[in-house]
């Protein structure tokens, strides 16, 4: 055995299939995410006919697992970095297995606005968490390519989900789509359990008395050597005895800014071409069923923006890849506006705007991976996304309240496409500033 810090082994070396496998099990988790908070949208249109609820209505509904990913995302991003990834990761399976169950059998609008928040929780305290996993099981050459992957589980999850609830719609009634990702966010925890180990890079940081055999065991199944001691901890500052107010300090306050800010406003325009396609496509005459297609054909176009983005990677910035996505989002969103008259058209028009809105998105995750240290990822993570889905959870009403009305679609898209200019020009604050080593 050797003597030295095994994050420098990690960084270093190349990807083991096993480090590979943890990539794609947090994928997975991300895809889980991805269907879970669109499960409200392919069901939105059973509700509204169900229930007789209007737009505006239609729209508060939509906006309430927002609200729960904010909560999730800005408190639980601290307990991943104060638990561990892995723990929380299981805590927020089994949040996300109960509100769907829950918002399955809800009776009201009420009821399920609130297992719908429950929900968001889980999802919020998850996407801290993976990002944060993945950032720490990749080596240095191919974190942000890793980091990009997971993100690209969201569409890949809408996809697989969309095409699984048009079939469920086709048959049953709008409960089944919740029965379905209850279902599979159960299934996810035995997989989470052999495939996911605690991050080598927490268990350096945080140092629980088992810290070394964990490591060890870590190692080996990455193939690496184990080391039969620990080099010294890194001096506890701020960021190991309060981690949000590290986000503020002067190192790293220009950074939490421009990113919370750039988050914030992207999301906006991302969850307004998401969360009302299916019912913008159902209004125009379409059936519901073909309503989910064209969400599914904006999710293929999320899930193709978000590889090559990540494609790209290893030849272009990160930061100025993700500036363009958001220019090409504005665009997009406000072609979305010019209503296409058939289901072709409609299906073509929402890939392309999928595929910018959901590659800005990643680009913020690699983002926000690159530029904090491991003391404070999934902390940073989770308050970049908490604060962002805290104001997006406005997102839907805005659009529904501007729907009720009686603003047309075109209005309506210019006004959101908006935000993903105002991302762009936030993100400009971050040209020349250094990265941090994420190697720690």
């Amino acid at each position: 055995m050797v003597s030295h810090d095994p994050r420098i082994a990690i960084d270093q070396a190349p990807m083991s299939r096993f480090q590979w496998g943890i990539v794609a099990t947090m994928v997975g988790l991300n895809a889980l995410d991805g269907f879970d908070v669109l499960s409200i949208s392919f069901a939105s249109p059973g509700i509204a006919a169900d229930w007789g609820i209007d737009r505006a209505a239609l729209g508060i509904v939509l906006s309430m697992e927002l609200v729960g990913m904010a909560i999730g995302s800005l408190f639980l991003g601290g307990v991943a970095d104060r638990l561990g990834r892995r723990t929380t990761i299981l805590g927020c399976l089994g949040m996300m297995t109960i509100g769907m169950l829950g918002a399955a059998s809800a009776g009201g609008i009420v009821a399920l606005s609130v297992w719908r928040v429950a929900t968001g929780v889980g999802i919020g305290g998850m996407l801290a968490s993976t990002n944060a996993a993945v950032a720490e099981a990749a080596n240095a050459k191919h974190r942000a390519l890793a980091v990009v992957l997971m993100a690209a589980g969201y569409p890949i999850g809408t996809i697989v989900g969309g095409s699984v609830s048009a079939v469920l719609l086709a048959h049953y009634d709008w409960r089944a789509v919740f029965v379905f990702g209850a279902a599979c966010s159960a299934l996810f925890v035995p997989l989470v359990l052999w495939r996911a180990p605690e991050s080598v890079a927490f268990l350096m940081h945080r140092r629980p008395p088992d810290a070394l055999a964990r490591i060890n065991a870590t190692l080996r199944r990455m193939g690496h050597g184990a080391v039969d001691a620990l080099p010294d901890p890194e001096p506890k500052g701020v960021a190991a005895k309060a981690p949000v107010v590290a986000l503020f300090s002067p190192a790293l306050l220009r950074t939490t800014l421009a990113l919370t800010l750039a988050y914030l406003a992207h999301i906006m325009t991302f969850y307004f071409i998401l969360k009302w396609i299916p019912k913008i496509v159902v209004d125009m005459g379409f059936p519901a069923p073909q309503a989910a297609g064209v969400l599914v054909w904006a999710s293929i176009g999320g899930a193709t923006g978000s590889l090559i983005l990540g494609l790209l990677t290893g030849k272009v910035r990160v930061l100025a890849l993700t500036i363009g996505a958001m220019l090409l989002s504005t665009a997009l969103v406000i072609v979305f506006g010019r209503a296409q008259s058939d289901l072709a058209g409609l299906s073509i028009v929402a890939a392309a705007a999928g595929f910018a809105t959901n590659a800005g998105v990643v680009g913020l995750y690699a983002l926000v991976a690159e530029r904090f240290p491991t003391s404070a990822r999934a902390t940073a993570t989770g308050f970049v996304i908490g604060v962002g889905r805290g104001g997006s959870a406005l997102a839907p009403m805005v659009a529904g309240f501007l729907f009720a009305a009686g603003y047309g679609l075109q209005t309506v898209a210019v006004l959101m496409g908006i935000g993903s200019l105002v991302a762009a020009v936030a993100l400009l604050l971050l040209r020349g500033r250094p990265t941090v080593a994420v190697a720690r």
